[in-house]
């Protein structure tokens, strides 16, 4: 391995480890004279101790490809991210921040959206969603709050400004990768640990418990919580497990739960039915309840709406959520938070073009070869265009896909991703990186001390998501 950081060339973008060839920023100086002084060989066997532990952790995600399931290791790189604490304290309120009008963006869109009939939001825009449940109609989940748990990504631009890239509020994922990420790192690197202040992560799955255990119908009693989980063909079946052993939550599914007479819910177990008090679902909000929402599921609990709305159940994330987990809202957030909260954003959002405008949509189709365009309800890289790395002919035959439905598209430019060094067979090389922290709000917030750093093992590619061919990195916050 070419184990020689003058020679590292960050390129001409933003690298968050080095500020230019051989000077390493303030807050990463600690970890980069660490790593020149293990060598190569040494650091080449650390990512292959890595990479066995990983397997030997059964740290897994499931790519979908050909029909086919496939189980795969968690690909990890051991070159970790680092954000100076005074920087990543601003992104935290700014995340905070954001969640908070969110929720109550989703409180008013199920009441007297007040923010349609002062024009800050089209109407239309809302209406047409397809994630807007009319079930969810005049419900009210305890403290206002309807998504308890967000995964933000992040990502950084040439010049170092930090933009927020989307909001996932649905069942967003990635959290156990974060948490088993730092075990394998406090395995590989115990060394730098005992002298650096590296904020720690391990205490999200208690942080999850408490805010879950604060929306409780029974305040009073210990609460019964329960993770609810489409089933192990799920991808994200490991981090369905992993969370509710780390909670001391039951994990189950649609066929383990029944609503009662009483409109309660109740668990079957060995001793006969226990009564539920929150749900923390990793299941699609359609598919949760046959009764009121999709009636061909098999996912779900007949009549678990029902008890949802009469207050016997508390849901995470409730349903109804994903009428704010759309791109095209997303461009409205930040006059949500002028709005609702009467401040300005602390992180802004990356210059979006809603192809529903027929201006916008003149300007998308006319320079598609410069924008990136995404699906307004799609996740996981999934139907989008990367309009400068494709041919002609799949721009044209985009272009119609454009005009045939424009609501369900928006375009953003392209935006060139920080860096982080990266392992790349002999040599340490720059690969493209974003950044999902978690944020929680049920009675109080929390956020997570960074995130899961998704990383782009391909050379030049912007595409980070592990069912892309993505990897990820852990992420340590130190103060510089």
């Amino acid at each position: 391995m070419n184990f020689d950081w003058s020679s590292y060339d960050p390129g001409k973008g933003y690298d968050e480890l080095l500020a230019a060839p051989g000077a390493a920023r303030a807050a990463s100086a600690g970890l980069i004279s660490y790593l020149e002084s293990l060598g190569s060989d040494v650091l080449q066997q650390r990512q292959q101790a890595a990479e066995r532990a990983i397997v030997e952790m059964g740290i897994t995600f499931t790519v979908y490809t050909e029909g086919r399931n496939i189980d795969r290791a968690w690909p990890f790189d051991i070159v970790p991210r680092v954000i100076d604490a005074a920087e990543w304290d601003t992104i935290a309120g700014g995340l905070e921040q954001r969640l908070r009008a969110l929720n109550m963006f989703i409180d008013d869109v199920y009441h007297d959206r007040r923010i349609a009939k002062d024009k800050i939001v089209p109407a239309e825009l809302i209406e047409s969603s397809v994630n807007l449940l009319p079930a969810c109609q005049g419900a009210s989940p305890a403290h206002a709050v309807w998504a308890h748990i967000c995964g933000t990504d992040l990502i950084r631009d040439a010049d170092g400004t930090i933009y927020v890239l989307e909001d996932n509020l649905r069942v967003p994922s990635g959290v156990s990768y974060m948490l088993e990420n730092r075990v394998v790192m406090k395995e590989v690197f115990a060394e730098i640990f005992a002298r650096q202040s590296i904020r720690p992560v391990d205490d999200y799955p208690s942080a999850l418990f408490d805010t879950l255990t604060s929306l409780s119908p029974r305040p009073g009693d210990e609460p019964e919580v329960v993770v609810l989980t489409p089933g192990i063909y799920n991808s994200a079946y490991f981090e369905h497990a992993y969370l509710a052993q780390r909670m001391g939550a039951e994990l189950v599914e649609g066929r383990d739960l029944i609503v009662g007479d009483d409109d309660c819910v109740y668990m079957r177990a060995v001793s006969g039915l226990e009564r539920v008090d929150v749900i923390y679902t990793r299941v699609n909000a359609e598919f949760l309840d046959p009764e009121t929402l999709r009636p061909d599921s098999v996912l779900g609990v007949p009549g678990l709406i029902r008890s949802w709305r009469a207050g016997n159940i508390a849901i995470a994330n409730a349903p109804g959520t994903g009428v704010a987990d759309d791109k095209a809202v997303y461009s409205y957030v930040p006059d949500m938070i002028r709005y609702y909260l009467s401040e300005e954003p602390i992180i802004q959002n990356v210059p979006t073009y809603l192809c529903s405008d027929p201006k916008s949509l003149d300007y998308v189709t006319a320079n598609l070869d410069k924008l990136v365009v995404k699906p307004a309800n799609e996740s996981g890289g999934y139907g989008m265009l990367m309009g400068p790395y494709v041919s002609q002919a799949e721009r044209d035959a985009f272009r119609e896909k454009l005009r045939a439905d424009p609501r369900n598209y928006v375009a953003q430019p392209v935006i060139s991703l920080s860096t982080v060094p990266t392992i790349s067979g002999e040599n340490l090389a720059p690969r493209h990186v974003d950044l999902r922290p978690f944020i929680l709000q049920g009675q109080e917030s929390f956020v997570t001390p960074g995130g899961l750093t998704r990383v782009a093992l391909v050379e030049g590619s912007l595409v980070v998501n592990s069912s892309q061919g993505g990897g990820s990195k852990d992420t340590w916050i130190v103060d510089a």
